[in-house]
């Protein structure tokens, strides 16, 4: 197979062209496709083979080894000569009158495609998905690795094709094809907050944190109040705790046993300033007593007895049966 003369061999349709931008002929309405325009002379080979309907070729740059597919619009082009989208030619990285070969081929119904917009300006569209399906009616078929035009309101939107399915390239034409696209490329996630860290020591890995002392039960100690509302005349007294208790007992103690000490000697000093001898007293001997009094041991005072805490509904129960 070659092209010297325009000749053709062989039973199928392959043939080398120099590419064009549509812009060198006035059909810029193929830049909202992928159709090319092919020479005459690619019509009379093509009618003489046995080809499947829509005719469908593959676009390959062999500098590059880049490939795509597209289809044909018209026969219309000067012999040696085609002229296609400039998307197309961004894709297979063709410059004008570069050299592409054009193949034709059979490609099958496709059953999905992902689409992956460049921007997120395509989403801001108030309905992307009638705007994508009204584009692709253009298009006769899509491979994987392209990016396509999408042009709506005196904009352009390019969109990748990131996978197709049963195939490398599908055909688009009257199938019923299952559309999922990707997020935009210039799309970031938002941030999340800072989580904030407390200022204080954190405590070591492993201890746990000191409890907190829980407050012990005081019962009653609210305000007094009358069922009638009317102030009241005398305030109660404060209720005094147990240490407070503890010391007034041995406060009281004390006093009593110093009082005790005191009415015994001066019982005994009026028996001996009266003159008279009380049997059974001390007061004539008083050395003696001094000296006894310090050898005996020193009276231990019985353990006090600790007041039971109060502990709340500690009652029995009973049955109203």
């Amino acid at each position: 197979m070659f092209f010297d003369g325009y000749g053709y061999h062989g039973t199928s349709f392959e043939q080398t062209y120099r590419c064009y931008p549509a812009s060198f002929i006035d059909k810029s309405q193929i830049e909202n496709g992928d159709k090319i325009i092919m020479p005459p002379s690619a019509l009379d080979r093509l009618a003489s083979l046995h080809i499947d309907y829509p005719m469908l070729f593959e676009l390959r740059n062999a500098a590059t080894d880049r490939v795509s597919h597209c289809g044909v619009l018209e026969f219309i082009a000067e012999e040696g000569m085609i002229y296609m989208p400039y998307w197309m030619m961004e894709n297979l990285l063709l410059q004008e009158g570069d050299i592409v070969r054009v193949k034709n081929a059979t490609l099958p119904k496709g059953t999905y495609v992902k689409l992956q917009p460049h921007t997120k300006d395509f989403l801001d569209i108030s309905n992307p998905k009638a705007i994508l399906e009204t584009t692709l009616r253009n298009f006769s078929c899509l491979t994987t690795g392209d990016s396509i035009m999408v042009a709506y309101n005196n904009k352009k939107y390019y969109i990748d094709i990131v996978e197709t399915k049963p195939s490398h390239g599908i055909s688009i034409i009257e199938t019923d094809c299952e559309v999922d696209f990707a997020p935009p490329l210039d799309y970031k996630e938002p941030e999340r907050p800072a989580i904030s860290v407390p200022t204080g020591k954190a405590p070591a890995e492993g201890q746990e944190p000191p409890a907190e002392p829980e407050p012990k039960f005081n019962p009653f100690t609210g305000a007094a109040r009358r069922l009638d509302g009317k102030p009241l005349k005398t305030e109660p007294p404060p209720l005094s705790s147990s240490g407070s208790k503890d010391k007034r007992t041995d406060l009281s103690s004390s006093t009593s046993g110093q009082a005790s000490a005191s009415s015994s000697s001066s019982q005994s000093t009026n028996r001996q300033s009266q003159g008279k001898l009380v049997f059974g007293s001390n007061a004539n001997r008083p050395q003696e007593t001094k000296k006894d009094t310090s050898k005996e041991a020193p009276k231990q005072e019985p353990p006090k007895k600790e007041e039971p805490k109060f502990q709340a509904f500690s009652g029995k129960k009973y049955s109203l049966k």
